[in-house]
């Protein structure tokens, strides 16, 4: 037998492999442990932090991307931008590749630690002081020091959306992909518009999963969503005849709750064990109830944690305050104000506050700290332009929890208004983030897929319901609540 067959053989399937389209992949490496989860693919691309000037210091972006499972795959990527703004997306990849699975079986997913966050030239501010939740000044005086830290290793004005999407242009261009789908959950989606806005040519279709336009003027309007979400909760608990028995007249109790405050108590911290002797402040309660609204499995535990507290027992919110301490720590403070106290404080008047936040269960405070801050922190440029809604030709779907506490559906149905080819689907009983509830996961693979939401059945998002109220140590058994009591 001769060689020459197989000699020609060899060289023929060599030239196809070199004749195969690059891929994204070509220009990272397979994930380690310690950088991202090893199913994908790991890198980085310096920028100037400066863009403008093109001089002075880069910043390496964290790059993961997870490969399309099926062989013949859509060529067009999802990007994941993530919320806060503070949150990594590439430092959350391996939690919300999750959340979109179903889209990664037809096309790339791809996340990105926007600027200051993740391993991105993070712009951290972490908390020492596990108590400093309810202390204002002792928030405002960690920011202060902070800042003084960051300004050796940032120029804190170089942090806002836009010069970030154009970083994440950059991206795009330096993986090889043409135009790319954007999946945006809560200021991810402002980034999201942002992008679409400034690169249109290259987006073929848009998540937006809570709305946060760039008009929003975070945290003006903070405590009055969060109180329409709690006015839902007390209005469900009240038509449930087992939470209705068990926990009659919340709204009534709250308010002399929160007018007792501030009062001193006694408690063990539920993860160190130490106890304590701690002021318990209005902010303290009504922080702990917003972030608890996020998630209605956490909300099921308001009416059974105001019982307590009436009782001076405050373990149960304290515990949740632990618990959020972990998740807390995934936002770089630092890069939040810097786009906040640029985007938004700059557009806040003053007695703004004071009007939004009256007769809610918040008060103002929770803004207020956060306005001290924007008071010292560096300011970045935005041009008026930027607060404008622009309308857009972009096929769009539009995600909104009925029960969101932060970026309610009003806010969706802003931009569903502006944007001709978008959907707005409103999911019963959902918190902050409907992405992740009842059938959605696959109307949005279905929505990526067919390049549009005008042939999407939700119907299939009426099967989401609130998850039962907990009544008492047993649980959400009606009889096993009546027997706590």
């Amino acid at each position: 037998m001769t060689l020459r067959p197989i000699l020609f053989a060899i060289l023929v399937t060599a030239s196809c492999a070199n004749l195969r389209e690059p891929a994204a992949t070509d220009r990272l490496r397979p994930c380690k442990h310690d950088d991202g989860p090893i199913e994908g693919y790991c890198g980085a691309m310096d920028v100037w932090e400066d863009r403008d000037a093109k001089t002075g210091r880069m910043i390496p972006l964290k790059i993961i991307v997870f490969p399309a499972l099926k062989r013949k795959a859509a060529k067009d990527p999802l990007f994941f931008l993530a919320g806060g703004p503070g949150q990594g997306a590439a430092s959350i990849a391996g939690m919300a590749r999750d959340l979109v699975r179903r889209i990664g079986q037809d096309r790339d997913l791809v996340f990105v630690d926007q600027r200051g966050t993740g391993k991105s030239n993070p712009l951290e501010c972490k908390r020492e002081d596990e108590d400093e939740d309810d202390n204002v000044e002792a928030a405002v005086q960690r920011m202060r020091a902070c800042l003084d830290k960051l300004k050796t290793k940032a120029d804190l004005t170089k942090y806002t959306t836009a010069i970030a999407m154009a970083d994440l242009e950059e991206v795009r261009q330096f993986l090889g992909y043409g135009k790319i789908n954007l999946y945006g959950g809560s200021y991810g989606t402002r980034a999201a518009l942002v992008y679409a806005r400034m690169f249109p040519a290259n987006v073929r279709a848009v998540i937006l999963d809570g709305v946060a336009p760039t008009d929003m003027r975070l945290p003006l309007y903070m405590a009055r969503d969060g109180q329409r979400a709690l006015s839902l909760l007390f209005r469900d608990c009240a038509a449930d005849k087992a939470c209705n028995e068990r926990f009659p007249r919340l709204q009534e109790r709250l308010d002399a709750l929160l007018s007792a405050a501030p009062r001193k108590i006694r408690y063990t911290h539920p993860r160190t064990g130490v106890e304590k002797e701690v002021e318990v402040k209005r902010l303290t309660v009504g922080g702990l109830i917003f972030v608890t609204l996020y998630s209605p499995k956490l909300a099921a535990l308001v009416p059974l944690l105001i019982e307590q507290a009436e009782k001076g027992n405050y373990s149960g919110f304290f515990a949740l305050g632990s618990a959020f301490e972990s998740s807390a720590g995934g936002i770089a403070q630092g890069m939040h104000f810097s786009v906040v106290c640029s985007e938004d404080a700059t557009r806040i008047e003053p007695g703004a506050i004071e009007r939004e936040t009256a007769n809610t269960f918040v008060g103002a405070e929770m803004a207020g700290w956060r306005m001290k801050v924007c008071a010292f922190w560096p300011h970045g440029k935005v041009d008026a332009n930027y607060f404008a809604n622009t309308p857009s030709d972009i096929p769009a779907l539009i995600l909104s929890g009925e029960l969101d506490p932060v970026t309610p559906p009003s806010w969706g149905d802003q931009i569903a208004k502006q944007w001709k080819n978008a959907r707005h689907i409103v999911v019963p009983a959902t918190g902050h983030g409907a992405a992740g509830g009842g059938c959605m996961p696959k109307l949005m693979a279905q929505f990526l897929n067919e390049g549009g939401a005008a042939s999407l059945d939700a119907a299939c998002v009426q099967n989401v319901k609130r998850p039962p109220f907990i009544l008492g140590p047993s649980g959400a058994d009606p009889m096993g609540g009546l027997a706590a009591k």
